[in-house]
């Protein structure tokens, strides 16, 4: 566990993919843009999965109703509580349609239609992301969208999770494709035989993943990059050490590339937390992804809040946890957190898994720039204008006034051949 002091570079992140990566996506998006089918079925068996022949790539309904038999009471329990809190605040956040008047008389105004068709990238390999499907596929539904694809790798015989492919159906995929890493990216943007394009991709992923979301972005539209999951708190003396490392650990064991980091104005606080963390981690099963995510752990005695608030607003945490007495005080200050935790009784967990919010969020320092994912991603927006005689006429000596700075005459011409 490192120790860096507050003006450490390490916490001013912005996101850099590596040269290697950066290649090795670039040819694989290649292949598969040139080689269809055949090129995702290669490169599917290349990188561990299954080796499937072009028509085996979809989900069929015999697989789902499958699944749909083994998902127990408990996982049909917490799918059906988390979908409907998703769904509940997604429903809130969509944007409507308006129309009013401008200064002139003209008519303006907004229509926001969900995209037709989507893909979603759901995560399955060291863990079936089952929490995903519902905070992405059901964020589209209830924007309306019409098409839903979702890709997720399928294991060296074929077959995806049953509780996944159970949750994906519910959530309201309208096809799961057996494909993941880079190269499903690259089908889902460029499209195959096997598989449509999409017009936006979503859904968070490893390394490969994001770099093929930002490389195919210009083709589709992509929501965010959204890495490895990221935790930091800011506590006081208030906080609970026993709960503030079990929340450190949650995040640290999703493994390589996870950052976890605490930022207290008390010596005693930071002790107990290290202490704790060295306690926990010991009965927990994932041994080998907790020591890759607490590679990158850090703990930072700070000499006031405001000092914790300038480097929570620098480092950008995916979820930001505060614990102390000014606690909604402090929230109000931060402006690039993916997602805040107020309170000791508010484990990141909640969030994760079934509060209501998507758990997408922006890592790496993104925050800076990106939000989390929200319903109106899943809409795009067309504006809408329309002249009568009298709001055009109120217009035109504005209209032919830029014509003329602009040098654009015909541009001029355009409106006023309507009033002669």
């Amino acid at each position: 566990m490192r120790t860096p002091r507050p003006n450490d570079p390490s916490l001013r992140r912005r996101y850099s993919p590596s040269a290697a990566i950066e290649k090795t996506v670039r040819s694989i998006l290649a292949e598969v843009r040139s080689g269809g089918d055949e090129a995702l079925v290669r490169l599917t068996k290349k990188f561990g999965g299954p080796k499937l022949k072009p028509g085996e790539l979809r989900v069929t309904p015999g697989e789902l109703a499958l699944a749909g038999k083994a998902a127990g009471a408990q996982t049909r329990r917490a799918v059906k509580e988390a979908r409907a809190n998703v769904l509940a605040f997604a429903k809130r956040g969509l944007r409507k349609d308006w129309r009013g008047r401008n200064r002139h008389g003209v008519e303006v105004g907004e229509r926001f239609d969900p995209f037709l068709r989507v893909g979603i990238y759901v995560p399955g390999g060291t863990a079936p992301l089952v929490s995903t499907a519902i905070m992405t596929v059901a964020l589209a539904v209830a924007a309306g969208v019409p098409e839903i694809v979702v890709a997720t790798p399928a294991n060296a015989s074929g077959a995806i999770n049953p509780d996944l492919l159970y949750a994906l159906a519910q959530a309201g995929a309208t096809e799961i494709i057996k494909a993941g890493g880079a190269q499903a990216i690259a089908a889902l943007a460029y499209g195959t035989a096997a598989v449509k394009p999409v017009l936006k991709i979503f859904g968070p992923g490893n390394a490969y993943v994001v770099e093929a979301k930002r490389q195919v972005f210009g083709a589709v539209a992509v929501d965010l990059l959204p890495g490895p999951s990221e935790i930091l708190v800011i506590a006081d003396e208030t906080g609970n050490p026993d709960w503030i490392a079990a929340d450190l650990l949650a995040q640290a064991e999703h493994g390589k590339g996870s950052s976890v980091g605490l930022l207290t104005t008390s010596p005693e606080l930071l002790s107990a937390v290290k202490e704790k963390l060295a306690a926990q981690r010991r009965g927990l099963n994932r041994v080998e992804h907790l020591a890759e995510g607490l590679e990158n752990a850090f703990v930072i005695l700070v000499k006031e809040m405001d000092e914790a608030v300038e480097i929570a607003n620098e480092f950008a945490p995916e979820h930001l946890a505060i614990v102390a007495r000014d606690e909604e005080a402090l929230a109000r200050r931060i402006r690039t957190a993916g997602a805040i935790f107020l309170g000791g009784m508010s484990p990141v967990v909640g969030g994760d898994f079934i509060a209501g919010p998507s758990h997408e969020l922006p890592t790496g320092g993104a925050g800076k720039s990106f939000s989390g994912l929200t319903v109106d991603q899943f809409q795009r927006r067309t504006s809408i204008v329309r002249f009568d005689r009298k709001s055009l006429a109120a217009s035109l000596p504005a209209i032919e006034a830029f014509s003329e700075i602009e040098g654009l005459d015909a541009h001029g011409r355009s409106a006023a051949i309507r009033l002669q």
